[in-house]
């Protein structure tokens, strides 16, 4: 189009394709990656499992009781065989989630414990119901690639909320599922859900749905429920995201470098066991880092250092090539306020540049102890916005507009061009939220907040909603294997 030049190209013409953000060298990542290598080798990690410690024993680690230290060369093993690269498909076997390079996708969080109804502006607790709005709006939204449960139903068996929880994001949606257990008892019945799907294990090892995620919330400590989902996700070659929650000055140094550090030593025990149990099974680590706020005694969602570490951890990841784990779109905000969009964008924003791969967190609200389905519904244009940004300066003869410019001459419109009809949707970046209208449109269409087009978008993006319907003798299975 417009062309003013031969077609010859210049050998070894560099391009930045996907622009992220690199925060730390690969010196430093090594510093980091020696540092916890060093730690493992000679401290050891605590290994709560008679049965992992068997394993990480008879693979000639040197064992103390449940003080396991692991050489290097073990580490740097797994880190051979584990695959850098791990695909999620969806309920329908379609590949969904590249988690690769620096592939950010983005879903909501899975912990609080209560549903902040914005309209009423008011909290109660966190239900069956909302896990399946949360499943519905993760269906309906372009930018949400996975769903997750959005929070903890309370008014079901506690022991069992994550087992009913996955049954009911199974029936509503086809997305990849992101499902966070607490140990074996929820893992193999959602792993027998995942199959009845699937139709076989091996249909589900093969194109897999859902992932594990399980927690580490103790420095160089593995629990008994963390090492059992990860030996059982191994065994069934099913993906398992293994996270570190930890707080800086509290369950880990003070200093950034310090809780990477951590971090990464129990990522790596981890990583070794689950490829000792099965060499080449897919394993995706990072986590949720924080700092410690004495003054209000809690732990921050929205603070910077979630931001920093977060995305200093997954560049470690990217530089070792482990798919990574990480949190954004949180605020500790109480009210749809300013607060609330500067923190989740931020978080946002960060997270995705950082080429973090799995970014968890969108809706989560007041500190983590409640979930807004609306912040999601907001979180899914700020990640719209990020991978606009991320998409960089696409560039070649065409988009050069040489010829264009050329055509049109000085002081010319380009509005009628060709060239300009065939890049003007895909070039820029259009709203649905935010608002770009003259105030007296603005006033005419009722002065709505950016609160308010949210809360309005939610609730039509739950009308809208359609059945994602399993068939009888599958729903069946489900309702039978949950109990």
């Amino acid at each position: 189009m417009y062309r003013t030049r031969s077609l010859y190209t210049t050998a070894g013409f560099q391009v930045q394709q996907h622009l992220f953000w690199q925060m730390l060298t690969d010196d430093q990542c090594e510093a980091i990656v020696s540092t916890a290598e060093e730690l493992l080798e000679r401290t050891g990690v605590e290994v709560l499992s008679e049965a992992a410690v068997k394993v990480f024993e008879e693979a000639g680690c040197l064992v103390d009781g449940s003080r396991v230290r692991i050489p290097s060369t073990k580490i740097q093993w797994a880190l051979r065989n584990a695959p850098s690269r791990v695909t999620l498909c969806d309920r329908k076997g379609n590949r969904a989630m590249m988690l690769e390079n620096n592939e950010a996708h983005w879903g909501a969080g899975y912990t609080p414990t209560e549903y902040y109804d914005q309209e009423k502006e008011e909290k109660r607790p966190f239900t069956l119901a909302d896990v399946e709005e949360f499943g519905k709006l993760a269906q309906m939204l372009p930018n949400i690639d996975f769903a997750t449960q959005g929070g903890f139903p309370t008014d079901v068996d506690e022991a069992m909320a994550e087992v009913y929880a996955f049954k009911t994001l199974v029936k509503t949606t086809t997305k990849p599922i992101v499902q966070h257990v607490r140990g074996l008892a929820q893992a193999q019945p959602i792993y027998d859900m995942a199959v009845a799907v699937k139709g076989c294990a091996k249909e589900l090892a093969f194109d897999p749905f859902v992932a594990l995620h399980v927690s580490i919330e103790e420095p160089l400590q593995l629990s008994a429920d963390a090492l059992e989902v990860i030996t059982f996700a191994a065994e069934k070659r099913l993906p398992v995201i293994v996270s570190n929650e930890l707080v800086s000055g509290f369950t880990a140094p003070a200093e950034s470098a310090g809780v990477m550090i951590v971090a990464l030593a129990n990522s790596f025990a981890a990583l070794v066991l689950s490829q000792l149990v099965s060499e080449g099974t897919p394993f995706i680590t990072g986590g949720f880092f924080t700092n410690n706020d004495t003054v209000n005694e809690l732990h921050p969602v929205g603070s910077p250092e979630v931001s920093l570490l977060g995305g200093g951890f997954a560049n470690i990841l990217r530089y070792l090539r482990i798919p990574s784990y990480g949190f954004g779109g949180a605020t500790d905000s109480k009210i749809s306020d300013a607060q609330l969009g500067l923190e989740s964008a931020l978080s946002t924003l960060c997270a995705g540049v950082a080429g973090t791969n799995v970014i968890a967190g969108a809706g989560v609200f007041e500190s983590g102890l409640a979930s807004n389905p609306n912040l999601l519904v907001l979180v899914d244009e700020m990640a719209c916005e990020t991978e606009r940004i991320m998409r960089g300066v696409e560039m070649d003869e065409d988009r050069l507009a040489r010829g264009v410019i050329e055509y049109v001459q000085p002081a010319g419109n380009y509005l009628a061009t060709k060239h300009t009809r065939y890049y003007f949707r895909s070039e820029q970046f259009w709203p649905t939220l935010m608002n770009r209208k003259r105030i007296d449109d603005w006033a005419a269409e009722g002065s709505l907040t950016l609160g308010q087009r949210t809360m309005n978008k939610t609730k039509s993006l739950l009308v809208a909603y359609s059945p994602k319907a399993l068939k009888d003798d599958v729903v069946a299975e489900l309702d039978k294997i949950a109990g």
